[in-house]
């Protein structure tokens, strides 16, 4: 069975106040907009899970997992005002971002 490629965005959050719960759903809610992009097939925003093998790292406080078909999808998703609006009106919420991109080998 063939798959389609993909392209796949992950990026974890680290909230300055990270115990604030209005922060946390004012993040989540901005997020939430990327959904309406276009090239977008896959879309989550999670929360670490209650884990404690050695090799998880659990300290971010959301994560959000888009995934395209190609890369010049998610390039275009970087240029798109909706994620350069979501940018400007949430940046004050965190603290650091990490982002993993990752292809299809």
């Amino acid at each position: 069975m063939s798959q389609m490629p993909c392209f796949i965005h992950h990026v974890f959050f680290w909230l300055k106040r990270p115990g604030n719960t209005q922060d946390r759903l004012q993040l989540i809610a901005g997020l939430e907009q990327l959904r309406s992009i276009a090239g977008i097939t896959s879309f989550h925003i999670g929360v670490p899970a209650p884990a404690s093998r050695d090799v998880i790292d659990s300290s971010y406080d959301i994560s959000l997992c888009i995934f395209f078909s190609t890369a010049r999808e998610e390039q275009a998703y970087q240029s798109d005002p909706v994620h350069l609006r979501f940018i400007e009106e949430c940046r004050h919420l965190w603290e650091r971002v990490l982002v993993y991109d990752a292809e299809d080998c």
